[in-house]
């Protein structure tokens, strides 16, 4: 993290809110929780691949989050029906 020029502190909190974020979409049931979840978790990944660019990073630095991005949006795309939310349009 001091590389990016983030505090420490920084790194502690997105770590709690990842381990809070993989349990919010492992438990059943709360779809609407389960969205804001893998929201976070796309927010987290695209921050952190935009901040590798900010800094020039080599390209096999992006890999790591841009891995992480594309398994969170497979992930929420094939997710089961169950763990949707219901549009109030259907």
């Amino acid at each position: 993290m001091a590389k990016l020029g983030y505090p420490a502190y920084v790194l502690t909190i997105i770590g709690i809110w990842k381990i809070a974020g993989v349990i919010a979409v492992l438990i059943p049931k709360f779809p609407l929780l389960k969205e804001w979840a893998y929201a976070g978790f796309f927010f987290a990944m695209t921050g952190a691949i935009a901040s590798h660019i900010a800094i020039y990073d080599k390209a096999i630095e992006l890999f790591g989050p841009t891995l992480l991005l594309v398994l969170t949006m497979v992930s929420w795309r094939f997710r089961p029906n169950e763990r949707k939310v219901a549009n109030v349009d259907q």
